[in-house]
């Protein structure tokens, strides 16, 4: 299973859910990944940057979506992004945001139980 996010947040290959005890550095990257999520104004980032029309946003479109200042979005998509969960390109003065879509699947597989797992691949 590939990594995700940073060297500082790579995820666990292993679930803490497969039944075997997870190491606690595993479970120290998987917190902070999970810490990045645990907040309302970046679960709506996500949903927003997501549902936008080509995939990605800008702060100043996000800024404006949240009602939230420009520093509080920027720092909030920061630890989106150190998290592995969204990617930066900057073009010009601008930086778009988009999602990381592998993170995100490699998130829900790794909360999902075994036995959950394999209903949910034989559909």
């Amino acid at each position: 299973m590939a990594s995700v996010g940073t060297a500082k947040t790579a995820m666990p290959a292993i679930s803490p859910l497969t039944g075997d005890p997870i190491k606690r550095a595993d479970a120290e990257r998987l917190a902070g990944v999970l810490k990045a999520f645990a907040d309302p104004a970046r679960l709506r980032l996500l949903s927003l940057i997501q549902s936008a029309p080509e995939g990605e946003a800008s702060v100043s479109d996000l800024t404006s979506a949240l009602n939230l200042s420009q520093p509080t979005v920027s720092h909030h998509l920061r630890i989106l992004t150190e998290a592995g969960l969204l990617e930066r390109d900057k073009r010009g003065v601008w930086a778009y945001y988009r999602l990381v879509p592998s993170a995100i699947a490699q998130i829900a597989d790794l909360l999902t139980p075994p036995r959950k797992r394999a209903t949910k691949r034989a559909r």
